[in-house]
């Protein structure tokens, strides 16, 4: 009998022996559909993107009578009046868009430094704000670099782009000398990093204005995460004509910056005129040693 040319062939489906000669496999659109999915959610993520600010939006989720989205921030900076269609925006709620939201689960941003947790959509931020994989701000206090990476990355950057001393070993000895003490806004002199126990540590000096009194302040800072800064301690000791400061802490995670130690006072404080006692001489040039010491804390 002849076969109609419309029938089926033999390579439009898998077969294996004659009991499963009209089973089609499914094998490939299995991972059709996977793909679809993968595309799917990245569709509605996509739609989930602030088209101001493309930042993903959190509720409330505002659309304009002609149905475009925006978050909730930017509809306060465009005036309320959409900015693809130039509609006024009202106080119409996106509660189809807020609910689909609410189904989600996305990895976290920070994915190709290293974190592999997936979160619910709404808690993907809040994550992302304190995920121990989050790119490092570069911790050189002399200018606002605005740099960020991992802690080999920001280590080769400060040595080579802030020309950063580098040293190995746990202890230090450093001379700070200033020729005219009585100048003091905020002057900053050279970061110092230390390679120590297999990590990076960085040593602050700076002069600022404590209310009305100059002061000097040495602190050091840790590359790296808050939880492993704790497991180290540190002495620092500055002196002079029989007398002498000394200081043991704990060194502060980069994640702070170096304006908010310095501004809680977390380190070592010299007041001008006892730097300038320290010093000798006539007073007119400051002349500063400060030893230290970094250990481990079993």
């Amino acid at each position: 009998m002849d076969v109609p040319e419309s029938y089926p062939t033999e390579t439009e489906f898998s077969t294996v022996g004659m009991e499963t000669d009209r089973v089609p496999s499914y094998k490939s659109s299995a991972a059709s559909g996977a793909k679809a999915g993968i595309s799917s959610t990245g569709s509605v993520h996509e739609l989930l993107e602030c088209p101001v600010c493309t930042n993903s939006m959190y509720p409330p989720i505002h659309q304009c009578p002609n149905g475009h989205t925006l978050c909730s921030s930017c509809k306060l900076r465009v005036h309320n009046h959409c900015p693809t269609c130039r509609q006024e925006l009202g106080n119409i709620r996106c509660l189809a868009l807020e609910k689909v939201a609410e189904s989600l689960e996305l990895p976290c941003r920070y994915q190709n430094l290293g974190c592999l947790e997936i979160h619910p959509y709404y808690s993907k931020l809040k994550h992302e704000q304190l995920c121990r994989f989050r790119p490092y701000n570069c911790p050189y206090a002399g200018s606002e670099c605005l740099v960020t990476g991992d802690v080999p990355m920001l280590v080769a950057h400060l040595k080579t782009d802030h020309k950063v001393d580098m040293h190995d070993g746990c202890t230090f000895n450093h001379r700070y000398v200033k020729p005219n003490p009585n100048e003091v806004e905020n002057a900053t002199w050279m970061l110092t990093v230390f390679s120590c126990y297999g990590h990076y540590f960085c040593l602050h000096f700076e002069a600022f204005l404590l209310g009305m009194a100059p002061v000097y302040m040495a602190f050091l800072r840790f590359l790296g995460e808050d939880s492993e800064a704790r497991h180290f301690s540190y002495s620092l000791e500055v002196g002079g004509n029989g007398r002498k400061l000394t200081w043991q802490g704990v060194p502060r995670s980069i994640r702070d910056s170096h304006r908010k130690v310095r501004d809680s006072y977390d380190g070592l404080i010299i007041h001008r005129n006892m730097a300038l006692f320290f010093s000798g001489g006539d007073r007119h040039e400051l002349k500063l040693r400060i030893t230290g010491r970094i250990w481990k804390e079993q």
